[in-house]
């Protein structure tokens, strides 16, 4: 997995639903956020807790925002987040009933456009992936359950995606100028967890994901306590024990991007699971020897 130095929790907070990591390119600062408290989070060096921005609504994900500050894809709409001074502003209400389905996954392309995938609140296929941009929000991919794995390849040829719920991941021929897919192609797909089978002959569902320089799609495994390393053709190029059951999301950070930062969760896991697992919702960290793309700017 080309790793270099020995994984860490960055402090002692704990996430119960870490999500969506985002070293940001104009502050040079980790971002994330707390699905389940409604928090987005930002990280402090040498700091015993993140700084907390309180959110009315469940913060899917964020992004950098062109102006400034963070953009934050919520349950209730897309909004603006100004890092001073905490404040919100409302970009667009949600596209979709936010009484069945939340903001989840997302990241925004090379010319600015936020693609965010959403989750259906009843697992059912009713969830789509989002274009949104000064022409509102446009409907790319439908008949998903939990979009996630949004990431695309460092020549900007292709978009990946996962539905975690399908145990799958696609990539689309991605066209930036005009923002459109092509067919979906498989690029990898996992085994369901059988009926009775024990976690630890489980490997996990995809969640989020990064994407390196070399083009290697970097994936974390929820309930697989692993990450997983692909090449752009989607052979399997290597794997990372984890000692969390749960993680949710990695990105490339730091100011040589070779940083990699983990959320996890902890959320509605067994307590003799937890015991065992100290470091359940921290953000974890890592030196590896692949640096990673740096994270685009949304323009909305």
């Amino acid at each position: 997995m080309a790793l270099a130095h020995d994984l860490r929790p960055l402090n002692a907070h704990r996430c119960l639903l870490g999500e969506s990591p985002l070293w940001h390119p104009d502050e040079q600062r980790l971002y994330s956020v707390d699905i389940a408290a409604r928090q987005v989070l930002r990280w402090r060096d040498g700091a015993d807790a993140p700084e907390v921005f309180p959110q009315d609504a469940e913060p899917g994900c964020i992004a950098a925002r062109a102006g400034g500050g963070l953009v934050v894809a919520r349950r209730d709409g897309l909004w603006a987040l100004d890092t001073g001074s905490g404040a919100v502003e409302r970009l667009c209400p949600p596209p979709y009933d936010p009484a069945r389905q939340r903001f989840n996954d997302g990241k925004p392309d090379a010319a600015g456009r936020l693609w965010v995938g959403a989750i259906s609140d009843a697992r059912a296929p009713e969830a789509a992936l989002w274009r949104l941009d000064a022409g509102g929000a446009r409907s790319l991919v439908d008949g998903i359950v939990t979009a996630n794995g949004l990431a695309w390849s460092p020549d900007g040829r292709w978009l990946y995606r996962s539905d975690t719920k399908a145990h799958a991941i696609w990539r689309h021929a991605f066209d930036l100028q005009a923002g459109t897919l092509g067919a979906a192609e498989p690029f990898a797909a996992f085994p369901v967890r059988g009926a009775g089978q024990p976690l630890s002959a489980y490997g996990g569902r995809p969640d989020g994901a990064a994407v390196d320089v070399s083009g290697a799609y970097w994936v974390a495994m929820f309930e697989g306590a692993r990450l997983l390393r692909f090449s752009p053709e989607g052979e399997l190029l290597g794997e990372l024990p984890l000692p969390v059951r749960c993680p949710t999301m990695p990105c490339f950070g730091g100011a040589d991007g070779r940083t990699l930062f983990i959320t996890t969760a902890r959320e509605n896991r067994p307590a003799d699971e937890l015991a065992r697992e100290p470091w359940a919702g921290a953000v974890l960290a890592l030196r590896v020897e692949v640096p990673g793309l740096p994270a685009q700017r949304c323009a909305l």
